[in-house]
């Protein structure tokens, strides 16, 4: 496996194959437990050794649901191809033929009988600007052929120009739609910055997660070593007649309860793996069954917080979630512009300006089109729905909703600094928690020897020794998990104020702007 480089804060002294020892399957560990353990050699598999940097950037290459949501902001940008798509020229073009049989008194006072074929070509070419005009440019092209006269070849050409002047003519209000499609794009852009921030999150829960099972898993062993050996003194004692045999059941029952917790941590151990891999889908298949080693243990951080007041500072202004919020209030402000813009009449003016030449052909058609003939119009047209009731639900519509969202969004921040301010306490109580738990478990340690050394003088009992073997195993376990309950407490504070990434040296650049 191909090993990353990168820079992270060196990882507490320990031994890398206890760990990967402490991770096989539990019927080994079983097996060790024996009064005479067999020897045997025990072939580990090549694992997937992953620093805590190095899953996060694992994830954030590989992670499928992050691919998913990597494609959305793709898929969002083409609405603005399509919003700009209205000001694109359209072409047009037709081409039509047609016989006409007529039949009527001729100018001879005889009945006649007429057929007329006609042949007739036209194309345009039409453009839309934001301010509301339309300019036209316009040919055509008719060849008429009557039995009762001659031929007769008519091409033309017109330029139209029409321009709004209530209803349509605000730049604004037209360029409306493309300014709602690109802040769909930012949204959108946002929403994978969130899901990214949240993976990262994720993969340094379950890193700590993994690796406070793998504590777990030696913390048990250790004690297990420590209870079977209690067990053997304690039979020796038995044996020379220092004590009484019913000693010998408070330290046999010591040993199934060991085994309860290891049999506990090792499928904590197994089902975190499975998380961890999942989230880091390392490439080429079949890594279900790929042992992780954790190169970072769980180490209490020496972290000087800077005031709560800064993160929520912090948080207010990078959380993707918020930014979304504003855009969509961004959004709706759009809304009503457009709205508005529909409350209006719609006026028109127009202008039409055209030349038509005549002749028995088509190419001496072209030729007379320079002559002195033309013909000019121009104009205004009205159109107001009486009532216009949908209009005004409409703009009706989009200020309630612009209100709603300025609502949500004041919401959302109030909520945002709840979350960061608990997150803070959560970091401040957990960092206690590892001082205290660490004191815990050295007195407890303490009371354990001396509990130990009464027994040995026959001045204690198995009972009591078994209680202090209990209590210092409750500590140690305590002490691990104080730590990493602050390490996900911290991590759970900078995820809250959006940056985490940029606090383990990964950049996601400028946020994006519509």
């Amino acid at each position: 496996m191909e090993t990353l480089n990168v820079h992270f804060s060196p990882a507490a002294s320990g031994s890398r194959v206890s760990r990967v020892l402490a991770c096989v399957l539990l019927m080994s560990v079983v097996t060790a437990l024996s009064a005479e353990p067999a020897v045997s050699t025990v072939a580990v598999a090549p694992g997937l050794s992953v620093s805590l940097h190095e899953a996060i950037l694992m994830a954030l290459e590989n992670n499928r649901s992050l691919a998913v949501e990597r494609l959305a902001p793709q898929i969002t940008r083409t609405r603005e191809a399509i919003a700009e798509a209205v000001f694109d020229p359209v072409a047009g073009a037709a081409l039509s033929t047609g016989r006409t049989h007529a039949e009527g008194w001729g100018g001879t006072g005889d009945w006649r009988h007429t057929v007329t074929d006609q042949i007739g070509l036209s194309g345009y070419l039409r453009q839309a600007y934001d301010t509301g005009t339309t300019v036209k440019l316009s040919a055509d092209t008719e060849f008429t052929d009557a039995s009762s006269s001659s031929r007769l070849s008519a091409t033309g050409a017109q330029l139209s120009v029409t321009q709004a002047l209530l209803q349509g003519s605000s730049v604004a209000a037209n360029l409306a739609r493309i300014h709602q499609a690109r802040l769909s794009t930012a949204v959108s852009e946002y929403e994978v910055r969130g899901v990214i921030e949240a993976l990262a999150a994720q993969v340094e829960e379950v890193y700590w997660d993994l690796a406070l099972a793998e504590r777990r898993i030696e913390i048990f062993s250790e004690s297990l070593k420590v209870a079977e050996q209690y067990l053997r003194e304690t039979r020796d004692r038995v044996a020379a007649g220092a004590v009484a045999e019913i000693e010998l059941a408070a330290a046999e029952a010591e040993l199934p309860l060991r085994r309860q917790g290891l049999i506990a941590a090792t499928g904590a151990l197994e089902m975190n793996r499975l998380r961890l891999l999942n989230l880091l889908n390392p490439q080429g298949g079949g890594f279900w069954d790929l042992p992780v080693i954790l190169s970072d243990r769980p180490v209490a951080p020496q972290l000087q917080l800077e005031p709560v007041a800064d993160h929520v500072a912090v948080a207010l202004k990078r959380r993707p979630d918020l930014a979304q919020a504003r855009l969509q209030v961004d959004f709706q402000e759009l809304e009503i512009v457009q709205t508005q813009n529909g409350l209006l009449p719609r006026l028109d003016a127009f202008i039409t300006l055209g030349k038509t030449g005549y002749a028995r052909s088509f190419p001496q058609s072209l030729t007379r089109l320079d002559g002195h003939s033309y013909n000019v119009s121009a104009g205004l047209s009205f159109e107001y729905p009486i009532g216009n009731r949908a209009a005004s639900a409409r703009h009706s519509q989009a200020t309630l909703s612009r209100e709603q969202a300025e609502a949500a969004l004041a919401n959302l921040a109030q909520l945002v600094e709840l979350d960061v301010r608990l997150a803070y306490v959560e970091v401040k109580t957990a960092s206690e928690q590892v001082v205290a738990s660490a004191a815990t478990r050295r007195l407890r340690g303490e009371t354990l020897r001396a509990e130990s050394e009464k027994a040995r003088v026959g001045k204690s009992t198995s009972f009591l020794v078994a209680q202090a073997q209990r209590d210092l195993l409750a500590s140690q376990i305590a002490e691990v998990e104080a730590v990493v309950v602050q390490l996900r407490s911290i991590t759970t504070l900078f995820h809250l104020e959006s940056s985490l990434l940029e606090r383990r040296g990964i950049a996601l650049g400028e946020p994006p702007t519509p």
